[in-house]
């Protein structure tokens, strides 16, 4: 399943100057992660944006959880 789902992630240089999009659209990956870190649910985007599907958006999520999966976060100390 995990295959499938990062199959939908596609990457053109002439689109979006190479970024990840989905499934070879004109949509970047940023957008649904943008989307949803604002508050949209699956349901909106997916009838604002109804050529795609939901796997797109989970494809997605599961992108970025294999970005972050890697990265080291260091916490900037407060005083």
């Amino acid at each position: 399943m995990n295959d499938a789902l990062m199959r939908r992630i596609t990457f053109n240089p002439g689109i979006f100057g190479g970024k990840p999009i989905i499934r070879g659209m004109r949509i970047a990956v940023e957008h649904v992660l943008g989307m949803l870190a604002a508050g949209s649910t699956f349901e909106e985007i997916l009838e604002g944006y109804p050529f795609l599907e939901k796997e797109d958006i989970q494809a997605c999520l599961l992108y970025a959880y294999r970005l972050s999966a890697h990265e080291r976060f260091e916490p900037v100390a407060t005083r």
